[in-house]
């Protein structure tokens, strides 16, 4: 389900400014040789969460799904200098790509890369977070949400992709399967917690932005 025409999208994204060009190498290599590449950020949606960051200029980021390490790159741009940015994938074989374009940007020593269960992998993290990105298994959302609410600092943002499923998330209850029905209690969930403020913004699969009070 597209929310917008190509022609639309295509307009957007010229005129919002251009991912760079390490940036623009990660894309083209995720369409050609990773399976599912519109997992990827992309543009429009990349240069979105490099400005969130850049407005917040966290200290510490959290991302829950790697994925090839776009959107890590994009968020790493608005990091303070001493900042850091954890990043967390279940899938193993993503660690290449994604190390080689860390690497490529030279943000090694900003960013540093966990493979492994996020459940387990978040609680180890020391520190609170000034932004989270939640752009993993569906059915785990709002467990991370919980991981996360209270260490999140204020003037902080909880970001989560996907929330809008391709749509099946206006499709009834009893027609929705168990991710779409997640997520529509995600959103429930994040909109009633008094702790934050938010919007779903129906842009690409959907970005629901928390902000806390």
């Amino acid at each position: 389900m597209n929310l917008l025409s190509e022609e639309i999208e295509a307009y957007a994204a010229l005129f919002t400014e251009d991912e760079s060009p390490v940036l623009a190498e990660l894309n083209r290599e995720t369409q050609a040789h990773i399976i599912q590449p519109r997992m990827l950020s992309g543009h429009l949606q990349g240069r979105l969460l490099s400005l969130f960051s850049k407005l917040v200029k966290p200290k510490l980021i959290l991302e829950i799904g790697s994925f090839t390490g776009y959107s890590a790159l994009c968020l790493a741009e608005g990091l303070q200098p001493d900042g850091l940015l954890h990043t967390i994938d279940i899938d193993e074989e993503r660690e290449t790509i994604i190390t080689k374009y860390i690497k490529k940007a030279q943000a090694e020593n900003k960013i540093c890369l966990h493979i492994g269960d996020a459940n387990s992998i978040i609680p180890k993290i020391k520190g609170t977070f000034d932004l989270v990105f939640i752009d993993a298994d569906k059915v785990n959302y709002i467990n991370y949400f919980n991981l996360v609410a209270n260490r999140i600092n204020a003037g902080g943002l909880i970001i989560a992709d996907n929330v809008l499923w391709s749509g099946n998330v206006l499709k009834p209850i009893n027609q929705q399967d168990e991710e779409t029905q997640i997520l529509t209690r995600y959103v429930r969930l994040v909109k009633n917690d008094k702790r934050f403020q938010s919007v779903l913004l129906p842009i690409r699969d959907g970005l629901m932005i928390a902000f806390k009070r």
